[in-house]
C-alpha cells in the first residue's frame, strides 16, 4: 500500500512546502494537487516549488484534463517537471467537472481523455505527435524519453473501461472498499480482454481522513460525499438510478440531492450538504482512531486497493500527517 496526500490551491506556499516535507519524513509517497485553474490557483507552479523540497516523493495533478490547455502546452509542462524532478511526476486526468463547468462548459469525452494521456505521453517521450488540426508535429528536442505514468479518474462503466484499456490505474474518489473493489475489477477485466498486462494495475482510493471522536470527524468531512455526489448524478442521469450497471449502494444516498454549488467544489461551506448521513460519511472517508485508520486500509488493500490519497482540506493537517507517519503506514512496511 502507498500513501499519498492531496492539496487543493488555496494553501499557502509556506505551509504547502512545510507539510510536503513533513508527509515526506512521515512516508509518504505521493502528493497530489487539484487542477481546477479558475477556482483556485494554478497547480503546476505549486507542484515545481513542492519538488524541490522533497527527494522521493512523487507529484501529479488530480485530476487534470484535455480541454483547458492546448496539449502541446501541457504536455511541455508534465516533461519539464518530470525532467527537473528526476522523473517524479505522474499525469491523472479527468472529463474536467469543475474546471470546465464553472465556465459553463462541458466536459470532455472518455475518447478524448484516452487520446490526451496517449498524445501527452508520447511528446514526453521525445517522439513526433500530431494532435487536433495543428498543421505540423509536434517534437520536443529536450525530451529525455521519460516514461510518464497515468491514472483516469473513474466511476461508471464506461470511464472504468477507459481507465482499464489506457491507462496504468485508476483514481477512485472514495474509500468505502466494497466499491473499491467493484470499481477495480471493472478495469482489471477491461484491460483484459483488451490484451493488457494487468499485473501492475494500480487503484487509489482519494479521500478524507480524520481522527477523534466520530460526530466531530463526521462534520469536518461531510462535504466529501457531496462532491462525490455531484459526480455519481452523472452516472445516474446517464444510466438510471436503477441501472444493474452501478451498485445501488452508490447511487441510493443522493436520492434527496437538491444541487451542487461549483464555486464551493470540494468545500465543507457547500450550501447543499443537508442530504449527507453520518453512515455515508463513515463509508466513503476513513475517520476513527489509529486502529480503525488501519483496518480500513487492510480492507482497502483486500479490495485491491494500492494507494491511500487523503484530501487534506478537513483541518488538523499536522495531526493527520503524523498519526499516519506513526501508526498506519508502519503497519504496512
Amino acid at each position: 500500500m502507498e500513501f499519498g496526500i492531496t492539496f487543493k490551491g488555496f494553501i499557502e506556499p509556506e505551509r504547502a512546502r512545510y507539510l510536503v516535507r513533513a508527509a515526506e519524513y512521515a512516508g509518504f509517497s505521493y502528493c497530489w494537487f487539484y487542477d481546477s485553474h479558475i477556482l483556485w490557483r494554478d497547480c503546476y507552479a505549486a507542484i515545481a516549488m513542492c519538488m524541490e523540497h522533497t527527494t522521493d516523493m512523487r507529484f501529479g495533478p488530480l485530476v487534470t484534463n484535455p480541454d483547458v490547455r492546448d496539449w502541446s502546452v501541457a504536455a511541455s509542462i508534465f516533461g519539464s517537471l518530470a525532467k527537473q524532478s528526476g522523473g517524479r511526476f505522474d499525469l491523472a486526468v479527468g472529463r474536467g467537472d469543475s474546471s470546465m463547468r464553472v465556465m459553463g462548459k462541458k466536459p470532455a469525452t472518455l475518447a478524448r481523455v484516452a487520446e490526451f494521456i496517449a498524445k501527452t505521453q508520447a511528446m514526453v517521450r521525445g517522439e513526433e505527435v500530431s494532435y487536433g488540426e495543428i498543421p505540423a508535429a509536434v517534437k520536443f528536442p529536450w525530451a529525455v524519453g521519460h516514461e510518464m505514468p497515468s491514472w483516469i479518474a473513474a466511476y461508471g462503466p464506461l470511464a472504468l473501461k477507459t481507465a482499464g484499456e489506457h491507462a496504468d490505474g485508476v483514481v477512485l474518489q472514495l474509500a468505502d472498499p466494497g466499491l473499491c473493489k467493484w470499481f477495480t475489477d471493472q478495469c482489471i477485466t477491461a484491460g483484459k480482454a483488451a490484451g493488457k498486462d494487468m499485473s501492475k494495475f494500480r487503484s487509489m482510493a482519494a479521500a478524507p481522513a480524520y481522527f477523534g471522536d466520530k460526530a466531530r470527524a463526521i462534520e469536518a468531512t461531510k462535504w466529501f460525499p457531496a462532491m462525490v455526489g455531484n459526480h455519481v448524478a452523472d452516472i445516474v442521469e446517464k444510466y438510471g438510478a436503477d441501472s444493474d450497471q452501478i451498485p445501488k449502494s452508490l447511487t441510493s444516498y443522493i436520492e434527496k440531492r437538491r444541487g451542487y454549488d461549483y464555486s464551493k467544489h470540494g468545500q465543507s461551506d457547500n450550501p447543499f450538504l443537508d442530504f449527507i448521513t453520518p453512515d455515508v460519511v463513515e463509508n466513503f472517508c476513513v475517520l476513527g482512531e489509529p486502529e480503525d485508520h488501519i483496518a480500513k486500509m487492510h480492507a482497502l488493500e483486500d479490495a485491491g486497493v494500492t494507494q491511500f490519497n487523503i484530501y487534506l482540506d478537513s483541518g488538523d493537517e499536522e495531526e493527520i500527517i503524523a498519526n499516519y507517519g506513526r501508526h498506519v503506514i508502519p503497519a504496512f512496511r
